[in-house]
């Protein structure tokens, strides 16, 4: 019985359970896969989990196993542990274009003004929801597989810098980083 009292602290204990609490799981993709055997088929599943806290941290994860519940939750565990930190302009949008590509997997990331929306297809929009992009063009160019396409958005998004942190390489201010890049967004709305 003391073992039952000293269970209940550990697990209410939990270093980081606020953190997990935050964090929102999407699904994008499940495979069944057949292993053929003597006695017939042996059916196993294979997910691809996306994992975010939107609000600028995302990771993505990949889980197999005999069960649907069990592969998705190897797939979350595993994208918890590949969390990445993407700089957001205004918490919406991306800061600049960019371009991302994973074997035959090629996508082009563009920002966009308030109000657009997420214009991006289904696993690249389930990256942009839990990043917490509000207003984004998205293209998937190549291929169609999934993986790829959640491969080559990560590689898109490692690659996106804030001012803040293209000023610090540089060793400049922001406002010097900025005033190069005004005079270009003021000439495209006319």
């Amino acid at each position: 019985m003391a073992r039952d009292d000293d269970r209940g602290p550990r697990r209410d204990r939990g270093g980081d359970r606020g953190e997990r609490s935050e964090l929102v799981d999407k699904l994008v993709h499940i495979n069944r896969v057949a292993k053929v055997v003597k006695g017939g088929k042996r059916f196993g599943f294979a997910a691809l989990v996306v994992v975010g806290d939107q609000k600028g941290r995302v990771g993505f994860g990949h889980g197999k196993a005999r069960e649907v519940p069990e592969a998705i939750r190897k797939a979350t565990e595993a994208a918890k542990k590949s969390l990445i930190r993407v700089p957001l302009r205004e918490g919406r949008t991306l800061h600049h274009d960019v371009y991302g590509r994973h074997g035959a997997g090629k996508v082009v990331l563009r920002p966009a003004p308030a109000g657009t929306g997420i214009i991006a297809g289904g696993p690249l929009r389930a990256v942009f929801d839990a990043l917490g992009v509000h207003d984004v063009v998205a293209k998937s160019v190549g291929t169609s597989n999934p993986y790829n396409m959640v491969r080559a958005t990560f590689d898109a998004l490692k690659a996106e810098y804030s001012p803040k942190m293209i000023a610090n390489k540089r060793g400049k201010s922001v406002a010097e980083i900025l005033a190069t890049r005004r005079p270009t967004a003021e000439l495209s709305p006319e």
